[in-house]
């Protein structure tokens, strides 16, 4: 959900073959309890105490039944209560959304809902504005490319008397538009939170009980809900999440989540096996149906790749390679839980993973690819043809990253730089190799690489996983760096120079005249509070500073500081510019060098919406 790293990004697909197919797998290629109990048991048991996790829970169905699940480790730390995949409800976060999705399904085979139609259609109490030529329709926001910016300012609050209700949020904190519909991916917990209350509009339900009547219940998931908190008969069940630190486990909070259908529900790895049979089976567990057959098999179609060699999405599932296969899936991850789940349709098996722990060793981006290869073995795919569109070098940010709040900031650290060398990409830390025009494939990885060009000019960086915009070069971090490294330096000159100043003209008993000496005070009481600025603001960005339950107090403290820089250096320009030919010529041009650094300082803090009103 709110995470800024991928619990998957070591599994990011292996090439497809799009427009082939494997056979199904037979009844009997599907693994069985013993052989998936020894892989699990093994793995679990290498994987929690390497990463430091607490405890985790796995389900696996194939065949139209669950055919293993098990708990490891600990489900609450502090009482000794173990993971147990009949009670213990785990938070799945993103997961939540193709719960969102189903429903919006289920609400298109209905006939209230058009996946194809402006979504404005179905709001009343707020619109999406008209930015560009082309509305969002839902299925822009089951693709993730409704062009929307990424904002995780405020997603959370402590208590639920502090979640506003949903529409009141959705339009109070409304992201900006940033890029035309349909042209790339960009994920959205916005949308998706939107689509969920377009799914409550028209059903006139609120999305927690929509949820359960239409989906809990009919796939017989008695011990799981999409409430916030958790009702009290299940609440006693609920898996804490921890984070190690110090060599000692540290509880996370219950947060709770402000935009609900991306990632509110909690549950049992044996209900979500349903949930996974209930997909794998066109709609169908046992007697009951959360979806026609004709629906479901629609749902599970492609509807948006940035380039059709590489991998997509699905009406909100994530599309995935791995040995051959084509995984629809989603992750997610929230305050501590990391979950992932994952249907092989070709071979008719599902996989659900949890964990209550963060952990840098990426134990579930371990487990899941050895899973794969020890159950579902098969050989890379290569893939050609397609695009043409050329290299083109430059530092490209995450399509996922703000614009109009302090986040913006962000990009900076984020962005990577595009290099060609021999026919071959740098990117990300990696060497990619050309697999086809305009597509790479990662040299010693299992990811690929697409260029593409939006209908607007903008270049982007495709893979299977996330995607990239290439930034103008004021944007980049080796020109915002030399900014900042400009700005200290003559600001280090103006604090350090007043008082050397103020003895060189005391010993000469040489009189500084009063307009001068003020121009000269006020530009440096500024360069004094820019330089507090970018040290402070430097730590707050290196830090551990949380922004889920809004701008942190210290911060909007501390982005006072820009606006006393703009206040004092347009007094101390005005003085100096009053008291110009007052003095010398050396004093003049350090004075202008000086509020040349600041200039370019409050272009800095501007740029990156620093100067406290884009809270």
């Amino acid at each position: 959900m709110y995470v800024f790293r991928s619990m998957l990004v070591a599994v990011c697909a292996v090439p497809m073959i799009l427009g082939s197919s494997r056979p199904a797998m037979a009844a009997t290629d599907i693994p069985g309890e013993r052989a998936l109990a020894d892989f699990f048991d093994a793995a679990m048991a290498d994987g929690l105490a390497a990463g430091h996790v607490p405890g985790a829970v796995v389900s696996v169905v194939g065949g139209g039944k669950t055919i293993f699940s098990n708990g490891y480790g600990l489900a609450d730390v502090e009482n000794r209560r173990p993971f147990d995949p009949d009670t213990s409800l785990v938070r799945i976060a993103s997961i939540t959304k193709l719960f969102t999705w189903t429903a919006v399904m289920q609400q298109v085979q209905l006939g209230r809902l058009d996946l194809k139609a402006d979504v404005n259609r179905y709001l009343t109490s707020f619109r999406i504005p008209a930015t560009y030529s082309r509305p969002v329709t839902l299925q822009d926001l089951m693709d993730h490319t409704a062009g929307f910016e990424d904002r995780t300012i405020g997603v959370g609050s402590r208590s639920k008397d502090d979640v506003p209700p949903l529409a009141d949020h959705l339009a109070d904190a409304m992201p900006a538009r940033v890029r035309p519909p349909g042209e790339v991916s960009a994920y959205s917990n916005y949308g998706a939170a939107l689509a969920g209350y377009i799914v409550s509009r028209v059903s006139g339900q609120p999305y927690d009980e929509y949820v359960r009547d239409h989906i809990l219940d009919p796939l017989a998931m008695r011990r799981s809900t999409a409430a916030e908190p958790v009702p009290a008969p299940l609440a006693a069940d609920l898996a804490r999440s921890y984070e190690y630190e110090g060599g000692a486990y540290r509880r996370k909070p219950f947060v709770f989540d402000n935009l609900a259908p991306d990632g509110s529900i909690s549950a049992t790895a044996n209900d979500m096996a349903h949930f996974m049979i209930a997909h794998l089976r066109d709609g169908r567990f046992g007697d009951r149906r959360i979806l026609d057959e004709p629906t479901a098999r629609l749902m599970h179609q492609r509807t948006f790749a940035a380039d059709p060699r590489i991998d997509g999405y699905a009406h909100g599932f994530k599309e995935q390679t791995l040995n051959g296969h084509r995984v629809i899936m989603h992750d997610g991850g929230w305050e501590g839980f990391q979950s992932a789940l994952l249907l092989v349709p070709d071979a008719d098996l599902g996989l659900f993973v949890s964990m209550n722990g963060l952990d840098e060793a990426d134990t579930a981006a371990k487990i899941i690819p050895a899973f794969f290869d020890r159950f579902l073995p098969g050989k890379r795919a290569m893939s050609g043809g397609g695009g043409s569109a050329t290299p083109v070098e430059g530092f490209y940010k995450p399509t996922r990253s703000a614009e109009s709040s302090i986040e913006r900031v962000v990009a900076l650290t984020g962005s990577t730089r595009l290099r060609v060398a021999g026919g071959k990409l740098g990117f990300g830390g990696s060497t990619w190799s050309p697999l086809g025009p305009g597509l790479y494939q990662q040299d010693g990885g299992t990811r690929r690489l697409a260029l593409v060009t939006g209908g607007s000019g903008v270049a982007y960086v495709a893979t299977d996983g996330p995607a990239y915009q290439r930034v103008p070069w004021w944007d980049t971090p080796p020109v915002n760096v030399v900014i900042i490294l400009l700005f200290a330096v003559t600001a280090l000159t103006a604090v350090l120079g007043l008082p050397v100043a103020a003895v060189v003209h005391r010993a000469k008993k040489r009189p500084v005249p009063r307009g001068w000496r003020a121009g000269r005070v006020m530009t440096g009481l500024a360069a004094a509070a820019g330089l507090a600025f970018v040290v402070l603001f430097t730590l707050v960005l290196t830090g551990d500073t949380s922004i889920l339950y809004g701008v942190p107090a210290n911060v909007q403290v501390l982005l006072v500081l820009p606006v006393l820089v703009l206040a004092l250096t347009v007094a101390g320009t005005a003085a100096t510019a009053r008291a110009w030919r007052r003095a010398g010529v050396l004093a003049r041009g350090h004075q202008v060098v000086v509020l040349a650094g600041l200039l370019a300082l409050l272009w800095f803090c501007g740029h990156w919406n620093l100067l406290g009103w884009h809270l």
